[in-house]
């Protein structure tokens, strides 16, 4: 019997639960307290608890501040369950705890979970790797690493099997290559594939990420069906949403400005359309970026740091461009209503504590983001991921131009290559495998920042070869990139006569508009 593979979407919550569980034992103050005159040692209160932990989830970059305190209550009555802590009778196994002045203390077995195998994402474990060896090849849509070692340290992986052949045939004539739109589609998928590992600056993506899963039909549809603002337009009308949920979409996005579509207006008329709304996203049967693409989503969210802003937006661009094409509209759109609404001053309170743009992020956080298996930090994560999504949704969302070029490039260069062999086709289409020797924790995190940078130039480049970009606009997203990334923009253009040549600028001499000369003055004498 076929050992079972463990899902790879708890490998990241668990991994979480661990790391806040251990800081929580560490870190959460404890002392004496009194019960019903009765003194108790090195405990707490649950609502001390629940304030400590709510205030490091707020400050962790994983959860973020949007976390509440009502959902910190839900995980401490988690902790109570698994045995994380346990009242100072030494009760626990359910989750009866309340935000009050019950005592809680910890227990003396350790609350580690054990980390769930991690195999890579195939239906067969029969070719996984062992956990001693460093896998830097990608099936099929491998890269490899930026080169800054020692070249004999990895070593190419070129087999020819007619070289080994006791006679070599005749070579035949060349030929042009014929591309098909399966080249294409093929070509689509391994380009993205490649930036994203480039870009998230890891050795391979079978850890979070399936190629197989990969449709190169959606990249393709996705990137070319779509409005004048982005947005995807399905050929299949059954797909979209139904009218009355676009209506209400609409209406709730556009407030107050929907009278022309001949609304009522009664008192709380606006929380009648947004249940409507909420009701009906709540209702589908998978979150919008798919279960299958879950441990992806969730391993990105190392990246939502201030420092790492950027890398992380052209990361979920990439990411998003993945998903069905229904799913990327609905998204699109649910994400442009609830990012109007909670910044539109004139949206009345849609609930009666929560403010609008943290009730968006309640409600709908689930509908984006969820485990198919439960997973106890999934809310809390989803929370996290959707608030950065709200705030840079049009460019997550935005269809980037740099991939059209270096797709048409690609394709470009491949009709222009005499193929003499019928073998040699793949050469031409797909990176060579490199298979790497095992490397130190230290080498890899380096390889890792080295990658990244790589990735960063490469979106350096990209902005200044892009033909579609105003001058205006590109200067704009060069003044940008400058202000973000002063190192690599200096390495790029090291003076400003280099940065003058890409706009073809010439120092321009003004001439001045008036010869004012100073006037003589000469003295008056008798």
């Amino acid at each position: 019997m076929e050992g079972r593979v463990v899902s790879p979407g708890p490998y990241r919550a668990t991994k979480l639960w661990n790391e806040v569980t251990k800081y929580f034992r560490a870190e959460m103050p404890r002392r004496k307290h009194r019960q019903h005159f009765k003194k108790y040692g090195n405990c707490f209160t649950a609502a001390e608890a629940i304030s400590w932990l709510h205030e490091l989830l707020r400050n962790n970059n994983n959860f973020g501040p949007e976390v509440t305190r009502q959902q910190t209550t839900q995980l401490l009555r988690k902790f109570l369950k698994n045995h994380v802590i346990e009242d100072v009778k030494g009760r626990w196994g359910s989750e009866n705890l309340d935000d009050n002045h019950n005592l809680y203390r910890f227990p003396s077995a350790s609350p580690v979970r054990i980390m769930p195998r991690r195999c890579p994402l195939s239906e067969s474990t029969e070719n996984a790797p062992k956990e001693s060896e460093s896998v830097f090849k990608l099936p099929h849509h491998s890269r490899r690493t930026p080169k800054k070692y020692n070249p004999q340290e990895c070593q190419e992986n070129i087999e020819n099997v007619q070289s080994e052949t006791v006679g070599e045939e005749k070579r035949k004539p060349a030929h042009r290559r014929q591309i098909t739109q399966a080249d294409i589609e093929e070509v689509w998928k391994n380009i993205i594939l490649i930036h994203l590992q480039t870009i998230l600056g890891i050795p391979s993506l079978e850890d979070i990420l399936n190629p197989a899963q990969v449709v190169p039909q959606y990249i393709v549809y996705n990137m070319t069906n779509t409005s004048k603002r982005g947005v995807v337009l399905l050929r299949n009308q059954s797909e979209d949403l139904p009218h009355w949920v676009l209506s209400a979409m609409k209406c709730l996005a556009n407030w107050p400005r929907c009278n022309d579509m001949g609304h009522p207006t009664y008192v709380g008329f606006e929380r009648d359309v947004f249940k409507t709304v909420a009701d009906y996203f709540i209702s589908l049967p998978e979150p919008l970026l798919s279960f299958q693409y879950y441990e992806l989503f969730v391993n990105i969210l190392d990246l939502l740091q201030p420092h790492l802003e950027r890398v992380a937006i052209e990361a979920l661009q990439i990411c998003c461009l993945l998903l069905p094409p229904p799913n990327r509209r609905k998204l699109q759109l649910l994400m442009r209503m609830i990012s109007r609404m909670s910044e539109n001053v004139d949206m009345p309170r849609l609930h009666d504590v929560m403010g609008n743009r943290s009730l968006m992020i309640q409600t709908f956080s689930r509908c984006v983001l969820c485990c198919a298996e439960e997973v106890d930090l999934d809310e809390l994560l989803a929370i996290r991921l959707v608030s950065f999504l709200m705030d840079h949704h049009q460019e997550i969302l935005e269809v980037p131009t740099y991939l059209h070029t270096a797709v048409q490039d690609h394709i470009e260069t491949i009709k222009t290559i005499q193929v003499e062999k019928l073998g040699d086709e793949l050469s031409t289409i797909f990176p060579t495998y490199s298979f790497c020797k095992r490397i130190t924790s230290q080498e890899f995190d380096e390889q890792k920042i080295y990658t990244s940078q790589a990735a960063v130039a490469e979106l350096l480049e990209n902005i200044i070869k892009d033909k579609h970009l105003s001058l205006k606009d590109k200067k704009k997203k060069l003044k940008q990139f400058q202000k973000e990334y002063p190192q690599i923009y200096q390495d790029r253009f090291p003076t400003t006569e280099s940065e003058a040549i890409l706009f073809e600028d010439k120092p321009k001499i003004k001439q001045p508009m008036l010869s004012l000369r100073k006037p003589k003055f000469r003295t008056l004498r008798n």
